[in-house]
C-alpha cells in the first residue's frame, strides 16, 4: 500500500475560532477536540464488558457516529450485532429502538399511524409515534422486508424527519440508523435499492472471532451475567462532536484524492482502468468521496490530530466502497469480489497526481 505524502508538520489541537465564534465556545470545542482524541480508549474499554474483539469494527462504527452517519452491518447471525448496537447507544446515552424487520412488515409499522382515541370532547384522531422517533434504530434483517417497507426509511436517513398523517415530524437529534443484513439464507430477501444503499456512510462486516477470543465468549456468556455498560457521554455531547469533526481542515490534495478514488470505480469512463471497466457493472458516487473525507476528518481526530491525511482515506476505502460498487457477472464468475476492486483501487490510483 502506498504511503501517503509526507506533509509540513501542523500543530496538535490548533483550530482558528471563527470571527463570531465567542471564546467560551472557542474554549469548549477545544475541549471536545481533546475528548474525542481520548475517546477511542474509552470506548473499547467500557465496551470490554460485554464484547470481546472487534476493535476494527468498533473503531469504524465510532468513526461513522461520530461522523453523524448510519452504517450497514453485514454478519452471519451470532457475532453479536445487535449487543453490540445496543451497547454503544447506552455508551452515549442514546435512546435506542429496535425494528425486526420482516416480510409483513408495513410503513406504518415504523413510521406511526393514526389511532382514534375518546377523549372529553369526543372522538378524535391521534398520531401513535412508531419505532423511528428514537436516537438510535437498529433495522435488524433491513433485507427480509419488501422495498415499499425500506423505503420508509429514506426521508428519516436522509432529512431525519418523517411525512405521516400529512404532517413532517422532525426526529430528535442525534439519530442514527444501524440496519443488519444477515449474507446466507438470501433466499426470499430483498435487496436494498442502489439509493438506500448510498444513505449508509459504512458497510461494516463483521467476521468470526479467533479461538481465543471465542474462549472468552463462551465463558463469560455461560457465567455470570455481563458488567453494567456506564454512559461516557450524552447526546447534546455528540452533537457537539459533530460540529467539531466538520471543522477539520483538509488539504486540496487529499480531498482530491478521494474523488479521484470514487471516480475511479466508474466503468466506462475515461481515464477508467481495464480491470473496472471489465469487473465492474457500476461504481461508486459523489457520496463516497464525501464520507471518505468525512471519516478521515473523525480518524484523525481519534489519533489526536487535527489535518486529514492520504492514509485516513485509504484506511476507510473498505467500508465507503464496497456497498457502492456493484461488480459485473464476469467477476462473480472469474471470482473477482469487491476485496480485490477495491484492492486494485487503491494500488491503480496515485497518491498524488497532477490537476
Amino acid at each position: 500500500m502506498d504511503s501517503a505524502h509526507p506533509t509540513e508538520e501542523e500543530p496538535e489541537i490548533n483550530l482558528p475560532p471563527d470571527a463570531a465564534t465567542e471564546p467560551s465556545d472557542y474554549d469548549r470545542e477545544q475541549e471536545a477536540v481533546f475528548q474525542i482524541s481520548e475517546a477511542r480508549d474509552k470506548i473499547r474499554s467500557e465496551l470490554s464488558k460485554v464484547i470481546i474483539g472487534q476493535l476494527e469494527v468498533i473503531d469504524e462504527m465510532l468513526i461513522a457516529l461520530l461522523s453523524g452517519g448510519h452504517c450497514l452491518i453485514t454478519g452471519a447471525p451470532g457475532l453479536a450485532k445487535t449487543l453490540l448496537v445496543k451497547s454503544i447507544s447506552e455508551l452515549f446515552h442514546l435512546s435506542f429502538n429496535r425494528i425486526q424487520f420482516t416480510p409483513d412488515l408495513m410503513p406504518a409499522d415504523i413510521t406511526g399511524t393514526e389511532m382514534i382515541r375518546d377523549t372529553d370532547e369526543g372522538r378524535e384522531l391521534v398520531f401513535q409515534k412508531g419505532p423511528i422517533f428514537a436516537n438510535m434504530i437498529l433495522a435488524d434483517e433491513i433485507n427480509r422486508t419488501p422495498p415499499k417497507t425500506q423505503a420508509a426509511l429514506l426521508e428519516a436517513m436522509q432529512e431525519h424527519q418523517v411525512t405521516a398523517a400529512g404532517e413532517t415530524l422532525k426526529l430528535e437529534e442525534p439519530f442514527f440508523v444501524l440496519a443488519t443484513q444477515n449474507p446466507i439464507e438470501m433466499e426470499g430477501t430483498y435487496p436494498l435499492p442502489e439509493a438506500q444503499l448510498d444513505r449508509f456512510m459504512f458497510n461494516i462486516v463483521i467476521d468470526y472471532l479467533n479461538e481465543d477470543d471465542e474462549v472468552k465468549v463462551v465463558t463469560q456468556t455461560t457465567g455470570g451475567g455481563p458488567e453494567k455498560i456506564q454512559a461516557l457521554f450524552d447526546g447534546s455531547e455528540l452533537r457537539d462532536y459533530h460540529a467539531v469533526v466538520r471543522r477539520v481542515p483538509v488539504a486540496d490534495e487529499v480531498v482530491r484524492y478521494a474523488v479521484r478514488l470514487a471516480a475511479a470505480s466508474r466503468p466506462g469512463r475515461e481515464g477508467t482502468s481495464a480491470f473496472v471497466n471489465d469487473y465492474v457493472n457500476w461504481g461508486a458516487g459523489l457520496r463516497a468521496a464525501q464520507f471518505l473525507i468525512l471519516g478521515g476528518k473523525t480518524r484523525a481526530l481519534l489519533e489526536g490530530r487535527t489535518h486529514v491525511t492520504i492514509d485516513d482515506v485509504r484506511s476507510l476505502s473498505g467500508p465507503v466502497l464496497r456497498h457502492r460498487i456493484l461488480p459485473n457477472y464476469r467477476a462473480e464468475a472469474e471470482g473477482i469480489g469487491l476485496p480485490e476492486i477495491i484492492d486494485h483501487l487503491l494500488e491503480h490510483v496515485p497518491t498524488h497526481a497532477s490537476k
